[in-house]
């Protein structure tokens, strides 16, 4: 009998879901935007009920509109934006205070509090992670620290954490499972991950219960079913990963050195670095890439905090583009920038700066910019922010990278995707299915029940759409970085 896999695709901005067939093809799409929430300059919420209805609404439309039902569906995957924090009532299931997503900056001065304190090193070491109010510790201590009565509850053990990983677990399960997978936990800023563990250290220097967390599984394994009344059938759960993993995993990255570049609403570049962690000396993360049959792979991560969202910026604030697929012909109307650089540093800047006060700028306007002009300056630093990343990445890992594959909404942009390539100096190569975060969430699950037979399978399934070979002279190449890195660095620290 011909089955499928259902990929649950939960990101930033919208929650998707895809059914897959066994060729790694996409049959039916479906997608739902949800509310971005913004109490205060640099703070990002989300409803974390609204996240569960839409994905469950998509899941089902996905599966209806293939024309299945949902006893054709062999498993499902999950793959979540990481980071983003919840907090929930173990009894009614129901959030203590709205999710507080990965972009937000309000537990700054707790990281502050922390490097000041002399902690940064130790957090460094067993997590791989930097002191950053990106990553879930410092969001679960602020919600402790400020929802009334949640830390005594937590002490009691009537409350839940999860990143949206653990959270859709939860109420697909109707309760079963509070279980989160290792590429998940080790965002969190609590795990270590050289001893596979949640580490006491950590959650002490947090004042974080232990009685909080989820328990940690492989990326690729049956962890139990939906509950009835879910999906009309009770469905194996079977494989999860943060997206970012997922779409290394989908890009069939497998081995040491290759390396992909996701452009969702971040950009977030991942080279497989294998058993090895590799500490960084330049700013970048290591990271757990994924756990298959008790072997753990690992990462080096560079993680640019504002990508698409930028698009989406000119769109909604700017009133620029009417939708985000006019912005390359736009773009494309001038022959370049006009020397204009955008430095899109909305919520901070990420690797390989870390600076949470840096804050957007243009420069470089005069009389004759126009729209065209900020357009392309806007795709321009989307590209110029993953150059930064990898040049440290190349630096930590020693690796010289011999093909960047990209993936992502964005990456359908091709004038954007020749200047990566110029910019970068190496050829930048889109596969034919580029929604390889779902497609990575799938093959976990599918290689959990025996769908597919092993990574091996699944990567013989990559094929390339299109490369974009570098053009740019390496002297054009230079001057225009150290154009950037000047804005760049005229950015930094103006919310202190």
């Amino acid at each position: 009998m011909t089955r499928f896999i259902l990929a649950l695709d939960q990101g930033t901005t919208s929650s998707r879901a895809i059914v897959f067939d066994r060729e790694g093809h996409c049959l039916k799409v479906a997608q739902k935007e949800f509310r971005q929430i913004f109490p205060q300059p640099g703070w990002v919420e989300h409803d974390a009920r609204e996240i569960w209805s839409t994905q469950i609404g998509v899941a089902n439309e996905a599966i209806a509109g293939a024309g299945l039902r949902a006893s054709d569906i062999a498993a499902i995957g999950i793959t979540n934006q990481r980071e983003t924090t919840v907090i929930w009532d173990r009894k009614t299931g129901r959030p203590i205070h709205n999710a507080i997503v990965w972009q937000d900056r309000r537990t700054a001065h707790i990281c502050d509090d922390l490097k000041a304190a002399g902690h940064e090193a130790v957090f460094q070491q067993k997590t791989g992670l930097l002191l950053d109010a990106y990553f879930s510790g410092t969001k679960i201590r602020w919600l402790l620290d400020t929802v009334p009565d949640a830390r005594e509850r937590a002490q009691r053990g009537e409350l839940a954490f999860g990143t949206i990983d653990s959270w859709l677990v939860w109420n697909l399960s109707g309760g079963a499972l509070h279980i989160t997978d290792a590429s998940n936990a080790s965002r969190t800023l609590l795990y270590n991950i050289h001893t596979g563990a949640w580490d006491d250290d950590l959650l002490s220097i947090l004042q974080i219960p232990r009685s909080l967390l989820p328990e940690v599984r492989g990326n690729s394994e049956v962890y139990g079913e939906t509950a009835s009344g879910i999906l009309g059938a009770r469905l194996p759960i079977a494989g999860m990963a943060g997206d970012q993993q997922a779409a290394t995993f989908g890009q069939a990255c497998l081995e040491r050195g290759m390396a992909k570049n996701t452009y969702g609403t971040g950009c977030f570049m991942l080279m497989n670095t294998a058993a090895e962690a590799v500490p960084s000396q330049n700013k970048l993360l290591s990271t757990i890439a994924w756990q298959l049959g008790g072997q753990t792979t690992y990462a080096l991560e560079g993680s640019v905090f504002v990508a698409g969202a930028l698009v989406q910026w000119l769109r909604d604030g700017l009133g620029l583009i009417r939708s985000s697929e006019e912005i390359e012909s736009l773009a494309a109307s001038v022959p370049d920038s006009g020397d204009v650089f955008l430095v899109p540093a909305f919520v901070g800047l990420g690797a390989p700066h870390w600076d949470a006060y840096a804050r957007g700028m243009m420069i470089g306007l005069t009389r004759g910019t126009t729209k065209a002009h900020i357009a392309r300056a806007a795709l321009e630093a989307i590209a110029f922010q993953s150059a930064d990343v990898l040049e440290a990445m190349q630096r930590d890992s020693g690796v010289t990278l011999k093909e960047l594959r990209v993936d992502g909404g964005a990456s359908r942009n091709n004038l954007m995707m020749q200047f990566q390539a110029d910019i970068l100096g190496v050829p930048v190569v889109r596969p034919k299915v580029t929604e390889t975060t779902a497609l990575g969430a799938a093959y976990l699950a599918g290689l959990a029940v025996g769908y597919w037979s092993s990574p091996e399978e699944v990567a013989a399934q990559w094929q390339m759409d299109r490369t974009f070979s570098p053009a740019m002279s390496a002297d054009e190449r230079t001057e225009r970085l150290v154009r950037w890195r000047a804005a760049v660095a005229r950015s930094g620290g103006w919310a202190l």
